[in-house]
């Protein structure tokens, strides 16, 4: 009687344990990590073709020691001037709408640095004289893809880009007439034409090293007199 009594407790105090649940949740945990890299944004196609094969072939071709003396694309400035037409709302409205449409940002106001008194400008007073954006990382990429692959195509008898529109540090600036060449630009936005003038600020840039990078970009630059 006294063995099958110990029989009994020895029973009773084993059954907690084997209601214990088989606990899933790390395996649950694990699968999180999948899910967020599915999520990741996939880079810009040319900034994923300067990491992966361009910054190599600059070092190579330009001669260089370190891959840190590679020029690199730092920002895009876009910009439009209004002139004359400051006090004209509907034109100055149709400025600031082309460069939130092309780029994607909001642009900011840029008033008078100086007083010009023909023009009736004092400085840092009155309408605004010019907008601008500046775009960096994937929306200064993507906005310089559109660019030379969509916009420079539609520009009427287009032969290619001036050689000669850098500065001393290796900056570049390229003008447009109007703001039809680009896509996202509508017949009624195109009410009041005007245009554009897009700078290129490039690190570790000289005439040489900046016309190299904007060349494997695609910048389409006309030929050289022989």
């Amino acid at each position: 009687m006294a063995e099958n009594k110990t029989a009994a407790k020895t029973a009773k105090a084993t059954k907690p344990a084997a209601k214990k649940p088989v606990a899933d949740k790390p395996a649950a945990k694990a699968e999180k990590p999948a899910s967020k890299k599915a999520a990741v944004k996939a880079q810009p196609r040319l900034k994923a073709l300067y990491n992966t094969e361009l910054k190599a072939k600059l070092k190579k071709e330009l001669g260089l020691k370190n891959i840190n003396q590679v020029p690199e694309l730092k920002k895009v400035i876009v910009s439009s001037g209004v002139g004359k037409k400051r006090e004209d709302k509907k034109f100055t409205e149709t400025v600031e709408l082309t460069l939130a449409k092309i780029t994607g940002q909001a642009p900011t106001s840029r008033l008078a640095k100086k007083s010009i008194a023909t023009f009736k400008i004092r400085k840092g007073m009155g309408a605004p004289v010019g907008y601008l954006v500046t775009l960096r990382n994937d929306k200064m990429y993507e906005f310089v893809d559109r660019l030379l692959n969509i916009a420079l195509p539609h520009v009427r008898d287009f032969h290619g880009v001036s050689r000669e529109a850098f500065d001393k540090q290796g900056n570049y600036n390229l003008g447009l007439k109007e703001q039809t060449v680009f896509p996202e630009i509508t017949f009624e936005d195109a009410a009041a034409l005007h245009g554009l003038e897009v700078t290129f600020i490039i690190k570790n840039g000289s005439k040489e090293g900046s016309t190299k990078l904007l060349e494997l970009f695609g910048m389409p630059f006309a030929r050289e007199d022989k």
